[in-house]
């Protein structure tokens, strides 16, 4: 397992917590210094509302762990490709370096719909690596959705 798999691994984790509570389950870690300051998993539905994604919970916390909204040096690892909320949030915090699991071809803004992290207008930009662990990120969602289409089919 190289390093960004062993972060990656993590962010599954957090994945699996929201999997657990009925949330879609995305779950992030935030690195410095090749140390996890920060973790987040979807709440959107326990906290009912929109804006509690995985990133914005763990820069949150990274933001308050380290007394600035600049997290410069940081790597944030997150099983499913942000959406452009997540992504406006990730420029705004200067974040270095981001590594996705699997890519969302139907919201997300790091690649698939429009890559905010590399605009030229932006203040910032991140380097991004994708598909890491991206068979175990896309696993997850897929029985996620599996599940939550057979209830809702035998309701």
């Amino acid at each position: 397992m190289n390093r960004d798999e062993y972060f990656m691994d993590f962010a599954l984790r957090e994945a699996k917590k929201a999997y657990k509570k009925g949330e879609v389950p995305v779950g992030c870690v935030i690195v410095k210094n090749d140390k996890i300051i920060s973790r987040g998993h979807n709440q959107v539905l326990s906290k009912k509302s929109g804006v509690y994604h995985a990133e914005i919970i763990a820069i949150n916390k990274a933001g308050k762990k380290l007394g600035d909204f600049r997290l410069e040096d940081t790597e944030i690892f997150v099983t499913l490709e942000p959406c452009c909320m997540c992504a406006g949030a990730i420029v705004n915090s200067r974040i270095k370096r981001v590594v996705i699991g699997a890519m969302d071809p139907k919201r997300g803004f790091c690649g698939s719909i429009e890559n905010v992290l590399d605009r030229q207008e932006m203040n910032h930009k991140s380097i991004i690596e994708t598909k890491v662990l991206e068979k175990e990120c896309l696993e997850i969602l897929q029985e996620f959705f599996k599940i939550l289409r057979s209830e809702k089919k035998n309701k």
